[in-house]
């Protein structure tokens, strides 16, 4: 079960803004800038925040990092809560011509959740759970994932839920955590999907249903989540909770494998050993399960192992030179 999200990444939420200024025809958005750029240069902190999302995404004028965060910092003192998120991201993640200070993303983020902004909210919760820029504190983390919870803010809702999973910054209660991991999950979450099943599956929180962690399992791996790939290629392995079907399996172990899913590489590589859902191939065998040892996965690395004394020198050669290539091809 993989349990919290880390901070909301910068490029994605201005991809998000960003949205609300593109299809427009170039005429508008010429006109669109110029209007939005003498809002900004009145001082108009919603404009100014407008003005740096098109330098951010070169939407209508040439994208330019420093003249984004000038803008942002702008608004920013004015108090503009988005700007200061934003303003917050970036010296996160060091970019937008600013280099990385947790500290002051901190600082920002503090100020945006103060004024209620969700995301901010999520944000500062995140650095409290990881001690990035503050002492780390977890009840301070469940405080601020809280707040953006209740207002419908999934990924917050999720690492709420995994909070109470694990027992940190407050009491343990499964049943909480699968509530916050619901909610966030009939939101589309991915994560929280995936986390979902898994709490079927062990019947922590909810009744023990394996065709409800079927799914849960699909509906995030359907949705490229790798985790829940793997764990929906398990339940068609087994035939828990659908009809056992082995080539099922193997697709599903094979979408979150070429994610790099350790756990799906080391089930892709047995079902090839085992000739399971598609013909015995050794050498294909090998490169999962090597990939998988590469990773640091111990079932996998003693699989290695014994694959090694079981194939030729000339199946392992074959092997490896698949490692090498599937390796070059996914950076």
């Amino acid at each position: 079960m993989r349990s919290s999200l880390p901070v909301v990444v910068l490029s994605a939420f201005l991809f998000i803004l960003f949205a609300g200024h593109a299809g427009a025809e170039p005429n508008a958005v010429e006109n669109i800038e110029r209007q939005i750029r003498i809002k900004a240069e009145q001082g108009d902190a919603s404009a100014q925040t407008d003005l740096g999302v098109m330098y951010a995404s070169g939407n209508g004028v040439i994208q330019d990092d420093k003249q984004a965060a000038f803008w942002f910092r702008k608004a920013a003192e004015q108090g503009y809560a988005k700007s200061q998120l934003i303003l917050g991201l970036m010296y996160n993640e060091g970019q937008g011509g600013v280099a990385q200070d947790y500290s002051q993303a901190v600082s920002l983020f503090r100020k945006a959740a103060e004024q209620g902004l969700a995301t901010a909210q999520y944000n500062l919760g995140v650095m409290y759970a990881r001690g990035e820029g503050v002492t780390q504190d977890n009840e301070q983390a469940v405080a601020w994932y809280r707040k953006a919870a209740e207002q419908g803010e999934a990924i917050a809702q999720n690492n709420l839920g995994a909070m109470y999973a694990n027992g940190e910054g407050v009491a343990q209660d499964e049943k909480q955590a699968s509530i916050w991991y619901r909610k966030a999950a009939e939101q589309g979450l991915p994560t929280a999907q995936n986390n979902l099943g898994a709490m079927y599956v062990k019947g922590e929180g909810v009744v023990q249903n394996d065709k409800q962690a079927a799914e849960w399992y699909c509906k995030a791996a359907e949705q490229g989540d790798a985790e829940a790939q793997n764990n929906l290629g398990v339940m068609y392995a087994n035939g828990k909770g659908v009809a056992q079907d082995e080539k099922q399996a193997v697709f599903w172990f094979r979408k979150a494998a070429d994610q790099n899913e350790a756990m799906a590489q080391l089930n892709l590589g047995q079902m090839y050993f085992n000739g399971t859902g598609v013909p015995q191939d050794y050498a294909q065998a090998y490169i999962w399960t090597d990939l998988a040892a590469a990773q640091g996965l111990e079932k996998a690395v003693k699989a290695r192992d014994s694959l090694a004394n079981v194939l030729t020198p000339a199946q392992i050669e074959e092997g490896q030179k698949l490692v090498r290539e599937w390796v070059a091809t996914h950076p």
